[in-house]
């Protein structure tokens, strides 16, 4: 597993993460305790060192799994988690994920997918919160979590709030994100990707027929007819051998601003066809393809 800095900080992360939002989530059917503990035992064997959590993951949980799990070894992993609290609220929230999570510092602090308005470092000051945790060592770097996951929205983050991460949401079938990415490198702005096989579509494992559980009950016949069609076309690009969901991520790990990304992770199977992807080099000429491919379109928010 190859490294990379993030952003401007000294932080190294992972090139493959972990996305932890199904750990304790029965109701998504995530993973139990004891095969949480397995993953990241492997993952942190395997050099897949940054960790994405969050205090909205099922109710806490996931943030205690893994203060249980990290238990003796904190100083091996990369931990970033988020808050969606106002100004006022956020030592608090910080102080209670530090507990969940075992720690006295968390590696990234991000807001979670806040609205307009709270991008905007000119006036939202959430930012002097923040730093003032980065000054005292509490957080070694913050940013924000996208909620439009737009272009438009990686400037303004990168232009006003001092932020040196941001995560956001960028695959091979919604790319309207990277027309910021050079403005955010020059920002001195890691990127951290979330939603990297468009909630599962870029996995390889679905198709027009495919039936979905409730959970993804918000995707309609048309929905899921367009997606298809368009894995279809991601495949064809593809080398002959190349599995789908080892290209997905190939394709963002190409784009030089990226610092790491972070699929979600439910099983050991999982975390290890993902981690397979970093010996995955895909030709200039395909990925050039990739970047022509129709896109879901910017609006379309049914994949979350």
């Amino acid at each position: 597993m190859k490294t990379r800095k993030l952003g401007n900080t000294e932080i190294k992360v992972s090139e493959i993460g972990v996305g932890t939002h199904q750990f304790g989530a029965a109701d998504w059917g995530g993973p139990k305790e004891e095969e949480c503990a397995a993953i990241i035992d492997e993952a942190l064997r395997l050099g897949a060192t940054f960790i994405d959590t969050a205090p909205d993951y099922a109710g806490g949980r996931s943030e205690e799994i893994l203060g249980v799990a990290l238990q003796g070894r904190r100083d091996q992993a990369v931990l970033c988690t988020k808050f969606s609290v106002g100004p006022d609220q956020i030592e608090q929230s910080v102080e209670a994920s530090l507990r969940r999570l075992r720690t006295d510092y968390l590696d990234v602090l991000l807001i979670h997918s806040p609205p307009a308005d709270v991008t905007d470092g000119t006036s939202a000051p959430h930012y002097r919160v923040l730093q003032r945790l980065k000054d005292t060592g509490v957080i070694r770097a913050y940013g924000v979590s996208g909620r439009a996951d737009t272009a438009a929205e990686i400037r303004m983050i990168a232009e006003t709030t001092g932020s040196q991460a941001i995560e956001i949401r960028f695959n091979a079938l919604y790319q309207d994100p990277a027309a910021a990415f050079e403005q955010a490198a020059e920002s001195g702005v890691g990127l951290i990707v979330k939603v990297p096989l468009e909630s599962g579509w870029l996995s390889g494992k679905y198709t027009a027929t495919s039936v979905f559980d409730e959970a993804r009950s918000r995707w309609s016949a048309d929905d899921i007819a367009h997606r298809a069609k368009l894995v279809e076309e991601f495949q064809e690009l593809l080398p002959t051998g190349v599995r789908t969901v080892h290209a997905a991520l190939s394709h963002i790990l190409a784009q030089p601003q990226v610092s790491t990304v972070v699929p979600g992770t439910k099983s050991l199977a999982q975390l290890r066809e993902n981690i397979a992807a970093v010996d995955v080099v895909l030709p200039a000429e395909t990925l050039a393809a990739i970047r022509n491919l129709q896109n879901i379109h910017i609006d379309n928010r049914l994949s979350w």
